[in-house]
């Protein structure tokens, strides 16, 4: 037997019954298989939501002049990391220089006038007790003159000028106790530190030192440098955006939510983000923190006019906050802007559906007005002065 003669074609009835029985198989397969999704994705399946309209986010923390200067030194650039406290810029410090220095000099004028304002006051109270000491003598010398004259010891001239000694005597014990009354005035009250001349004083040294400090521009906040459009010599006014500071390890994501996927959604629910930077084999842990306000179309710019002419209706979407582990964000820096996906585990259903009360994100910073340094040097003014 030949080899044609073994290979023969099979019968026409045997090809469709072929056909037929993989087209079955090949059916069973997907059946199965759609099976087998259903069970794990609708029955065994952790109940989420997911998007991946989301982007990282974070504070972008501008760095202004906070006085007009000349822009003398960069000390950090576009991409690098500073540390909070850092130097970033100094401006021209001349002028602040001899602003603090003419304050200093002022200061110590308002104290030396302030201790011979307590000096007049001594002496106005010297004069005033000579004034009353001569009025009581000329009194008495004006009884005894009195006694005399009615026994005709004496003139009526003589007489006549005594009592103008005890007028005298007397307008000049007012005049005393005027003066004395105006010193009073001045210093009444107070010590030489806190006369209102010598306050005015150290508080015009306090505003000289703070624009002084302004010179020396330092970073707020741990944090990458951004957007630095200041170049070296170059004049800036008060309010000038000089460069701004990202902290990474404090950013978040944004996922905005279709409305349709809010209802189980709850603050404190678990979260999964995988960054399209890094790829899924990488993915970050964190929480709902917050739900927005809002839609997105509520707060744009031109919000649409549902009210006006043809109306289709758009399933909107409402931004999710999700925090993140700041362990994960050391390991793994992301910026802000990115783009993620988001998913979120809503198996407990049971959290607030508003975000927890208002609080600091961020402790206040010290202000320049209680520099230590600055108060040192006043007192040693004032007792140098005193």
């Amino acid at each position: 037997m030949t080899d044609t003669e073994t290979s023969a074609p099979l019968p026409p009835a045997a090809k469709p019954r072929a056909r037929r029985n993989g087209l079955l198989l090949l059916g069973a397969v997907v059946v199965i298989g759609a099976i087998v999704w259903a069970v794990f994705h609708l029955l065994l399946a952790t109940p989420e939501q997911e998007t991946d309209d989301a982007y990282v986010a974070g504070d972008v923390v501008a760095i202004t002049a906070r006085d007009a200067g000349q822009v003398t030194a960069i000390h950090a650039d576009n991409t690098q990391a500073v540390k909070a406290g850092q130097p970033l810029l100094d401006l021209d410090a001349a002028t602040a220089n001899v602003n603090l220095a003419a304050a200093e000099a002022e200061l110590a004028r308002a104290v030396r006038s302030t201790r011979s304002d307590f000096s007049k006051l001594n002496q106005t109270g010297a004069a005033v007790v000579q004034a009353r000491a001569e009025l009581a003598r000329t009194r008495d010398d004006l009884a005894r003159r009195r006694g005399a004259a009615a026994q005709g010891a004496i003139s009526g001239e003589e007489l006549a000028h005594a009592e103008d000694a005890v007028k005298v005597a007397r307008a000049t014990l007012d005049l005393a106790l005027s003066q004395q009354a105006q010193s009073q005035t001045g210093v009444q009250g107070t010590t030489v530190s806190t006369n209102p001349a010598v306050l005015a004083a150290i508080a015009a040294y306090r505003r000289s030192a703070i624009t002084l400090s302004h010179m020396h521009i330092v970073a707020p906040i741990d944090g990458v440098v951004a957007q630095r459009t200041v170049q070296l010599g170059q004049q800036v006014a008060a309010g000038t955006p000089l460069m701004a500071v990202v902290p990474l390890d404090r950013v978040w994501v944004d996922a905005n939510f279709r409305e349709t996927q809010l209802k189980d959604l709850r603050i404190g629910q678990p979260a999964t983000v995988v960054a399209d930077m890094y790829g899924s084999g990488i993915a970050y842990h964190g929480r709902v923190i917050g739900l927005g306000a809002g839609s997105g179309n509520a707060f744009a710019l031109l919000p649409a006019q549902n009210a006006s002419g043809n109306w289709i209706k758009i399933v909107q979407r409402v931004p999710v906050r999700i925090g993140l582990d700041k362990g994960e964000l050391r390991r793994n820096p992301l910026r802000v802007g990115l783009s993620v996906n988001a998913t979120v585990d809503t198996t407990d259903a049971s959290g607030a559906r508003i975000g927890a009360p208002a609080q600091a994100a961020y402790k206040g910073l010290a202000s320049d007005q209680t520099d230590p340094a600055v108060e040192a040097r006043i007192r040693q003014i004032i007792a140098a002065n005193r």
